[in-house]
């Protein structure tokens, strides 16, 4: 797959630039489906937010839901194991972009492997997965501690796609907390390097090779 890592969505010329790279047509005709599982995982999400992201409203309109696809609809994992894959993988399989969106990172990670569609995506190298948040922190091999906020999590681990972790929203006005002293901090205690995004700055992956889209600030951490 070809990854758009971001912390905050499209919000910018320079990560919307990136995602149209990526595409293997105009946006127009390309097709898209919303993710919105990880929502489901954290104490701060619930239906009000995942409507939010169903419907492109803020803070969830930078999702890429609003951009003119050709058609955009919803792929929620909880459901897949109940209908089976002769039913579900064709939408997949016809579908050019996955956005995923934001919530816990684990608890996406182990729905991504219990509803089977990380097997289908292993088969699909010219999926396009475009991240918020945590659907951008699951690519990684883990977010750290700190930003477990599911039960169910037996550790901080994810998928493991790329090898650097992200810490999201830097400086982030509603998130006084993720200061780059916070993050330097937080990389400490990982075992491999990481990168720090605010909002308008992202991670690029692209035949695995690792590049840095940014209109804001962020900084590589570790080593």
């Amino acid at each position: 797959m070809k990854l758009l890592l971001t912390s905050g969505g499209v919000t910018n010329a320079a990560i919307g630039a990136a995602l149209v790279d990526l595409l293997p047509r105009p946006v127009e005709e390309c097709r898209a489906l919303l993710v919105p599982t990880a929502q489901w995982g954290h104490p701060m999400c619930g239906p009000g937010s995942v409507r939010g992201a169903v419907v492109g409203a803020a803070p969830h309109d930078q999702s890429g839901v609003s951009l003119p696809w050709a058609s955009v609809g919803l792929l929620e994992l909880t459901a897949l194991p109940s209908i089976g894959p002769e039913r579900w993988e064709p939408w997949v399989r016809d579908t050019d972009v996955l956005l995923v969106d934001g919530g816990d990172a684990t608890y996406l990670a182990h729905w991504l492997r219990a509803s089977g569609l990380l097997d289908v995506l292993a088969t699909m190298p010219a999926l396009v997965w475009v991240g918020t948040s945590a659907g951008s922190m699951v690519a990684t091999p883990r977010i750290g501690a700190d930003f477990v906020e599911w039960a169910g999590a037996e550790d901080d681990r994810t998928l493991g796609w790329v090898d650097v972790s992200i810490f999201p929203h830097l400086d982030h006005p509603q998130m006084p907390e993720n200061t780059l002293a916070a993050a330097r901090s937080w990389a400490a205690g990982l075992d491999h390097p990481s990168y720090a995004l605010d909002d308008d700055s992202a991670l690029v992956v692209e035949h695995g090779e690792v590049r840095v889209v940014s209109e804001g600030r962020w900084e590589r951490l570790g080593a």
